[in-house]
């Protein structure tokens, strides 16, 4: 066994092994709302790339979650995280906010969108990858990737290193993509959320 195939191993097998068995609580997932508006820079990203915004879905149940899904959510975050350098917007293309795939570098929708491209194409549906924003406990915005899962919400996060369920992170959750479609966002009934403007990228 290679190091990494061991690494993966061990994290793979790392998740408790009551969660697979158990039945999930209401907790384990974000209690989503009504529409909420579309970040600008997600709406630009969709004029360029529109295939990536069209998937709509009927309601279905999330996706199982195996020991292949977990190896491969935590192989997916830990390789974009060490691939793309840290960069801001501003540093990058001069504006505020433009949303890409990174090439080396990017800000933190740049993770999150290529994290999903990575997991689309191990064959995750795109109901179940939602690029969801949030706010730190520091006040500023960001963006994470959401894998919406049968035991619950987990996150996908260039500031993180590991695979949390959302309920254990420090962020408030603001709102995410539409499981039903990816054009489209709804809110996220949190109970600390306060109304931003845009993501303010890390």
């Amino acid at each position: 066994m290679t190091g990494i195939a061991k690494k993966m191993w061990l994290l793979a097998v790392a998740l408790p092994l009551a969660g697979w068995s158990a039945t999930a609580s209401a907790g384990n997932f974000m209690p989503t709302g009504g529409r909420a508006t579309q970040p600008v820079g997600h709406y630009e990203f969709c004029q360029r790339e529109p295939q990536q915004c069209r998937q709509v879905t009927a309601r279905h149940a999330p996706v199982e979650l195996s020991r292949k899904l977990w190896a491969a959510m935590v192989e997916v975050n830990d390789q974009v995280n060490a691939q793309v350098s840290p960069r801001t917007d501003m540093e990058m293309w001069g504006r505020e906010e433009f949303w890409s795939y990174p090439d080396g570098f990017g800000d933190c929708e740049d993770y999150v969108l290529e994290k999903r491209r990575e997991l689309m194409k191990l064959g995750i549906p795109a109901g179940d990858l939602l690029i969801t924003v949030v706010r730190q406990p520091n006040g500023d915005g960001h963006a994470v990737l959401t894998v919406r899962t049968g035991q619950g919400d987990y996150v996908l996060d260039n500031l993180e290193p590991r695979v949390l369920a959302w309920s254990d992170t420090e962020y408030t959750y603001l709102k995410r993509q539409s499981d039903r479609n990816s054009g489209a966002w709804v809110t996220i009934n949190d109970g600390r959320a306060i109304a931003v403007g845009s993501v303010a990228s890390r």
